[in-house]
């Protein structure tokens, strides 16, 4: 199927009048991606030590660069995870009939608007992982997000491939973007997603742990949306692939995606299973 970006971009501005929204085009995805020829194939990596939940420190970091709101978004409140959730989370449990749709979060506010909406309209939450640039661009959207119902966790300040990185430029990354968080909500959020990669090298880890990140958010699940496939495709492949527990990974600045979440939403009730925050599904 062809998607018509004018056509979504105009169904996503009168969307966005529903809410506050502003503009940054970016694209997410890295050369660890895990996929098959036409579709996501589900991650076979051993899951790393476990590491119970604690209190997150405050981040440290450079100062901002430029001035952002009076925190004025709510966080969502999160669940406690189980005591035996991984250091890196890829999958939550099978047993439930919940899998975790997120989203790496850059680009047109206007299209993240519209898939947010179109996601509460069938009565799903989302975990957005924000780019720090992005929120500096457009700090109104984290509270859009969290008004929602949704989580919203941390994906560097700058979107660089982060396990090519030393170890203090790694910390700089995940601190800067775990700062915007904390100025816009209050908080710093659960999770934190590695740049440009699938999953955290140790270092990595290592440096996340130091701004108050226990647990780091890979995933299972891959439609390679970031790549335009067609709304159908990213169905399909979402579809074929996910099963509950699911992590998948997807973006929010996509006009195809926008048009593929209500049939993937649609096609997940229809398997029995519903999209909840990643920290309900570990819970």
């Amino acid at each position: 199927m062809t998607v018509d970006r004018r056509s979504v971009l105009r169904s996503a501005s009168r969307l966005a009048a529903l809410s506050a929204a502003g503009g940054l085009v970016a694209a997410c995805g890295g050369p660890s991606d895990v996929h098959g020829p036409d579709g996501p194939s589900v991650a076979a990596r051993p899951q790393p030590a476990h590491l119970t939940e604690s209190p997150a420190a405050g981040p440290s970091g450079s100062p901002s660069p430029s001035p952002s709101p009076s925190p004025s978004a709510t966080p969502f409140a999160l669940p406690p995870l189980a005591a035996d959730t991984p250091q890196e989370v890829v999958t939550g449990p099978r047993t439930r009939p919940q899998l975790a749709l997120t989203f790496h979060g850059q680009g047109d506010p206007a299209i993240a608007t519209a898939l947010l909406t179109a996601a509460e309209q069938h009565g799903a939450r989302l975990t957005v992982l924000a780019v720090g640039s992005w929120l500096d661009e457009q700090p109104q959207i984290a509270e859009r997000i969290l008004s929602g119902g949704h989580e919203l966790g941390n994906h560097t300040q700058n979107h660089l491939d982060i396990c090519a990185l030393s170890a203090e430029q790694a910390h700089e990354e995940i601190a800067q973007c775990a700062q915007r968080l904390e100025r816009l909500t209050g908080s710093i959020g659960r999770w934190f997603r590695p740049s440009a990669a699938q999953y955290a090298n140790a270092m990595v880890k290592e440096q996340a742990q130091r701004v108050g990140y226990p647990h780091v958010l890979s995933f299972d699940v891959d439609p390679r949306d970031y790549a335009d496939p067609g709304a159908e495709t990213v169905t399909r492949r979402v579809l074929r692939a996910a099963a509950a527990g699911s992590v998948v990974a997807l973006h929010m600045d996509h006009p195809g995606t926008v048009t593929a979440l209500p049939a993937i939403l649609d096609g997940l009730a229809g398997q029995g299973l519903h999209a909840v925050t990643a920290s309900e599904l570990c819970a």
